[in-house]
């Protein structure tokens, strides 16, 4: 065998090999890789690195999780990831924990109860160190995992209200969606705006509707319509033909995702109708979505990125001490609206 051969990349590289090519005992190895328990030399530490690059080295993570306690994974249970808001969020959510040394998993339950349940027992299963669930539905996942006497971190995100003894991170979605709202009454003078919400979410709980009728109440005008409806470009499709196949068609519309707000944006070319001239469109998530499609949407911004670093922050310290994290909306004003562009 060459030289060469000794430290050419290989499948299957051990600790015993990098020890043997940097000239080290394996504690040593051990030692640099998980960064202690003892300190290692700054030369000695760069041969350690150089043998592992050398030699393709991948430790044994599983070995590793069995001696520390820790599988530096975190899960996150969504919905559904298509949906840009959730691909984005979950985006900034691996970003976040990547920075801190974990790894995501991620699983999709559908909005169906049965799978969301069973996505958090097979994540716990797998000795994650916390859990993040999208949605107050979590709530009923979270009870379960006491009942069964799992003890694991969890963080419950995209929930726009606090909830008892638990942690929580959310946006101020009354106020964002009373924005949005606010701007189409009394910026565009609409008598009403109707409403398309996702069916899922709770009528006497959703910050969306609540900032839909605190604005109405606000101007003095009378609520518009309602349109419930899967959260889904499909789903905003259907209720924004059946919204606007009506004798009493609405001049405008709140829509609760820009994945449902496409949709109503496709229903209303398909019947001729123009947007924003004989329909104003306002939205909520400002996803890269709302930004690229025809007319771009006026929209509620949810800040992805800082709710991100603030669930990741939140789930690793354990959520001993319980708390509603809640963030800003701002208004995004695109030409749905009617305003000009730019």
């Amino acid at each position: 065998m060459t030289a060469d051969d000794a430290v050419r990349p290989r499948a299957g590289a051990t600790r015993n090999d990098v020890a043997r090519l940097a000239g080290v005992s394996t504690a040593v190895v051990s030692y640099v890789v998980n960064g202690g328990p003892r300190p290692v030399s700054g030369p000695t530490a760069a041969r350690v690195r150089d043998a592992i690059e050398q030699l393709g080295y991948r430790p044994n993570t599983t070995a590793r999780a069995l001696a520390v306690g820790s599988t530096k994974t975190i899960g996150l249970v969504v919905p559904d990831s298509t949906n840009p808001f959730f691909a984005e969020y979950a985006w900034q959510l691996q970003r976040a924990a990547t920075e801190v040394g974990y790894a995501v998993l991620i699983s999709n339950t559908g909005f169906d109860p049965v799978v969301e349940e069973r996505s958090v027992l097979d994540l716990c299963d797998r000795q994650i160190d916390g859990l993040l669930v999208a949605g107050a539905s979590g709530l009923r996942q979270v009870d379960e995992l006491t009942r069964r006497g799992r003890r694991i971190p969890v963080v419950l995100i995209d929930v726009s209200s606090p909830l008892h003894g638990h942690t929580t991170v959310g946006p101020d979605a009354i106020a964002g969606s009373a924005r949005v709202v606010d701007h189409l009454l009394d910026v565009h003078g609409h008598a009403s705006a109707a409403l398309i919400i996702g069916g899922s979410a709770d009528p006497g709980a959703d910050g969306r509707e609540r900032g839909w009728t605190e604005a109405h109440a606000r101007a003095g005008r009378r609520l518009g319509v309602v349109e419930r409806t899967p959260f889904s470009r499909q789903g905003g499709y259907e209720a924004g033909l059946r919204l606007l196949r009506r004798d009493d068609r609405p001049t405008a519309v709140f829509v609760s995702s820009d994945a449902q707000a496409v949709g109503v944006l496709h229903a209303a070319r398909e019947l001729g109708l123009s947007v924003p001239g004989e329909l104003a469109v306002g939205s909520f998530d400002d996803s890269d979505e709302s930004r690229f499609c025809s007319p771009p949407l006026t929209t509620a911004r949810q800040p992805a990125r800082a709710m991100a670093d603030a669930a990741i922050t939140a789930v690793l310290r354990g959520g001993a001490t319980p708390e509603h994290l809640v963030f800003e909306m701002p208004l995004v004003v695109r030409r749905s609206c009617g305003c000009p562009a730019g």
